[in-house]
């Protein structure tokens, strides 16, 4: 038996939706509740939902509707499994309701406006691009002005954020709960609590833990892909009390800030300065140390360069000492909010006012209230799930994790549906598969992008831990895009670069960092090599399309067979 809804539960556009319902949606951080935010909502968070009736016994029980819940749950029943999926908020998780999906459409839009300012800036006197504006009438047309200075790009921000609510209902279905009953997953919304090893009750809304009507299921394996939530910290005075905001309700906005203060320099927080600072708000990014703390340096001060270029403001070596609220947001205005600093530019505190406090501190692993005690699954407050090779419970073999929280593995989408297969696999067919085994790609899509490549580390009893230390010698093999025909072409590129690590003194490849507009598209072909043990000699003699950035890969491995060229005396 599938789920099912009436055309009752369907939510409703404002002002027809009840209060109630706009109450719902905001507490969902889905808002303003638009015709696209109810597409949205129609997928992946029922408003009014039958949940089906629990079969005797599951092969497999999924907590979690983001990347891996959805992953695992589908793959299992397509394979043949009886398995179901409980969705506790919104099904796609981050990634599709406030974190990759929603952060690429602004980007997009980003990259377009910073593109038309450059045309801007160099008509009609100095344009090499061989633009210019006209008005056109059939036969008719003038140019649009005589003095370029007069020529403005003008940014419509609830346009954009139109356009992003679109694009993310557009791409919703394929996540939505009548997706999952097309393949054969049941789908429950409420919330999964482990009430013993081998059994899960489903506390459906608005009701409590042990309610006679909460559906009870029975597992022979679980797993739980419950996903993060955003580090709010709990040290700095007033914050607790501030409309701050974090990626959950970013993508809520409809007015342009006119001062944004972002809190972190990692991923979230110079994709998002890069973005509003080209949209026209004043950005400042507030970082402990450097950017990319655990990164690579020079593509730190790449980045950093070109976002300060670009008009986003740096300050190093921050100390938050409170966060003073001045005034609340209301229908026609954003909060006004002011932040007491100090920091190495300055030897006295400062302080920063802004209608936008962005909190990008990084993320911590959802596993409270789960009942994992009851389950006996082991797992740490903040870093999340213990699991061993095989992204299994390293204290209950029946229960697996994927995603975000598990502790100590990358908190990416792709990790996330990767190590869902591998559960599926290991945990429904006797497999072997060890996420140690997998080669995780990881990108930064500001302009320019930066991409690295990183592994899983397991100890001795292959349990997976914390990122070890590499301290083995290495050798280096960097080209340079300002070299590259197709980034001079462009006129892009002109500070990145490709940079390769070998073992000492062999070609074998062990991580990889790419600073380009294209990195996210070439970094693919060197995790391709280190998961199937292509050497850097194979990458430099395979033959790439000219003129393509991803030559530049190919530069590396040319410099690896140049250095062991055979030559005549």
């Amino acid at each position: 038996m599938t789920s099912s809804s009436s055309s009752s539960s369907q939510w409703k556009e404002s002002p027809n939706a009840s209060t109630s319902d706009e109450t719902l949606a905001k507490s969902l951080s889905i808002w303003p509740l638009d015709a696209y935010n109810v597409d949205l909502l129609n997928e992946v968070r029922h408003k009014e939902y039958d949940n089906p009736t629990p079969l005797e016994i599951y092969d497999l029980v999924v907590i979690g509707a983001g990347a891996g819940g959805l992953v695992s749950s589908r793959q299992a029943a397509r394979r043949g499994a009886k398995s179901c999926m409980i969705s506790s908020e919104l099904a796609g998780g981050d990634c599709l309701n406030a974190g990759c999906v929603p952060s690429k459409a602004l980007l997009r839009c980003a990259k377009l406006i910073r593109e038309a300012k450059k045309v801007v800036a160099n008509t009609p006197n100095n344009n090499e691009y061989g633009i210019s504006f006209r008005i056109s009438n059939n036969n008719y047309s003038e140019p649009i002005i005589t003095d370029h200075h007069q020529l403005e790009v003008n940014v419509d921000f609830p346009k954009i954020m139109e356009r992003m609510r679109k694009l993310r209902a557009q791409i919703a279905p394929i996540d939505g709960h009548s997706r999952g009953d097309s393949l054969g997953t049941q789908t429950f919304q409420g919330k999964g609590v482990f009430t013993s090893p081998s059994t899960i009750e489903v506390v459906e809304h608005g009701k409590k833990l042990g309610d006679e009507s909460n559906p009870k299921l029975n597992f022979r394996k679980a797993v739980i892909a419950t996903g993060g939530r955003p580090i709010v910290p709990d040290n700095i005075p007033g914050l607790n009390e501030a409309p701050y905001t974090t990626n959950l309700s970013l993508f809520n906005l409809q007015q342009l800030p006119k001062r944004m203060v972002i809190l972190g320099a990692g991923v979230v927080a110079l994709e998002m300065a890069q973005a509003f600072a080209s949209f026209g708000t004043e950005v400042t990014v507030l970082q402990r140390s450097r950017l990319l703390s655990k990164g690579d340096d020079e593509a730190a001060m790449v980045i950093q360069s070109t976002l300060q270029d670009e008009g986003v403001k740096f300050l190093s070596g921050v100390s938050v000492h409170e966060v003073t609220t001045i005034s609340q947001a209301t229908d026609d205005n954003l909060p006004l909010m002011s932040v007491s600093l100090s920091c190495a530019e300055h030897t006295e505190s400062i302080s920063l006012d802004c209608e936008c406090l962005l909190l990008a501190l990084g993320r911590t692993a959802n596993v409270e209230s789960l009942g994992l005690e009851s389950a006996g699954v082991d797992f740490h407050h903040s870093k999340g799930i213990l699991v061993n090779d095989f992204s299994q419970s390293v204290s209950n073999p029946n229960v697996y994790a994927v995603g975000d929280c598990v502790a100590d593995v990358f908190r990416l989408t792709h990790m996330s549906g990767e190590m869902a297969k591998v559960v599926v696999q290991n945990a429904l067919f006797k497999g072997q598969w060890r996420l140690s085994s997998l080669v995780v790609p990881a990108v930064m899509y500001t302009d320019p992008e930066y991409a690295t490549i990183g592994k899983i580390n397991v100890d001795e009893n292959d349990n997976v831990v914390s990122p070890i230390e590499n301290k083995e010698e290495l050798d280096f093999y960097k080209a340079e895009l300002q070299h590259n025909d197709r980034a001079i072409l462009d006129s892009s590129d002109k500070t990145s670069f490709v940079k390769i690590c070998c073992k000492k003194g062999t070609g074998t490849i062990v991580g990889c960092t790419i600073v380009s507009t294209r990195a996210g598209e070439m970094i693919n072909e060197v995790s391709l090599a280190m998961k199937h043990n292509i050497g850097l000699e194979g990458v430099g003699r395979n033959i790439h399309s000219y003129p393509t950035l991803g030559e530049a890969v190919m530069g590396c491995g040319i410099q690896f067979i140049n250095s062991r060229w055979e030559t005549m005396n």
